[in-house]
């Protein structure tokens, strides 16, 4: 079982720059590309949020537009860069969202059960949980409480050392899901998006990853008074790759790089004959 993750595409109008600067339209283009290219394909494919950069619907019909082009189930919540009923509208054929209130939502790919939590502050940056959301998690848990199970949604609940995005991460219902997720042991992830950085941390006795966006990266300043910059930097995404219900996350460049070209061994090699393959001894 294969399920991809990308972040933070932060959609443009056609024509548009992402901070006048960033061409995130066409960084999403690779990434879609990317996927598709990928052997064995993806199973499923989880959007960890800011799908589009001012939630407009123009930017959402984009976003779906390239979403659409996966042979597989695509599920996403939203960031603090969307909008609500613009990101319902766009995505209700997908019927796995509610029909209102909070994006939260609870699928299955394959035997893995996939909650979406849905973290958006209507006009602020940081995340919160509110008490229907922790409710939805706490009874999609019960429900299921032998299956390995993945947790998304777009704010991490824990600081990384960026200070100015740390201003703006979960502040509110990041201990009740610490709490909910260690007392839960079938979570395998807790999977996050909004800082544009591959970053790890133990989270409830389970690994919660923040994914690196397929488009711009924030800066890496950890200075408390670092400026709030971001870079060029090689766009990426994560594959989660399940295996008797354990769990190995490959970060995987969207752009293609030269190769890939074999093991020759050099004549200096130790313990083997040079002009060989070295094969799985790399």
């Amino acid at each position: 079982m294969l399920i991809a993750q990308i972040s933070d595409l932060h959609i443009r109008p056609k024509g548009q720059l992402a901070y006048g600067v960033s061409e995130t339209n066409l960084f999403a283009e690779h990434a879609i590309h990317a996927l598709l290219q990928l052997d064995p394909k993806p199973d499923c494919l989880l959007v960890t949020g800011d799908l589009t950069d001012c939630g407009l619907d123009e930017e959402y019909a984009i976003v779906a537009e390239l979403l659409g082009r996966m042979p597989c189930p695509v599920y996403a919540v939203p960031g603090n860069h969307d909008r609500r009923e613009p990101f319902r509208r766009a995505f209700a054929q997908g019927g796995y969202l509610p029909r209102s209130g909070p994006l939260n939502f609870a699928v299955w790919c394959g035997p893995i059960h996939v909650i979406g939590l849905d973290s958006l502050v209507v006009g602020s940056s940081h995340g919160a949980l509110c008490p229907e959301t922790i409710r939805f998690l706490e009874e999609a848990l019960a429900g299921s409480p032998d299956a390995p199970t993945l947790i998304m949604l777009h704010h991490p609940p824990f600081d990384t050392g960026i200070a100015h995005m740390d201003a703006t991460r979960l502040l509110e219902g990041s201990e009740q899901l610490e709490k909910i997720v260690a007392a839960n042991r079938q979570v395998r992830r807790v999977l996050c998006g909004h800082v544009h950085r591959s970053i790890q941390r133990i989270f409830g006795g389970t690994l919660c990853q923040i994914a690196p966006s397929v488009g711009h990266q924030v800066a890496l300043d950890l200075r408390p008074e670092g400026p709030s910059c971001f870079v060029l930097e090689t766009p990426e995404f994560l594959l989660h790759r399940f295996a008797q219900a354990d769990v190995v996350t490959h970060t995987a460049n969207v752009n293609r790089a030269p190769g890939p070209f074999p093991f020759i061994l050099p004549a200096d090699y130790p313990g083997a004959k040079p002009g060989t393959s070295l094969g799985a001894d790399a």
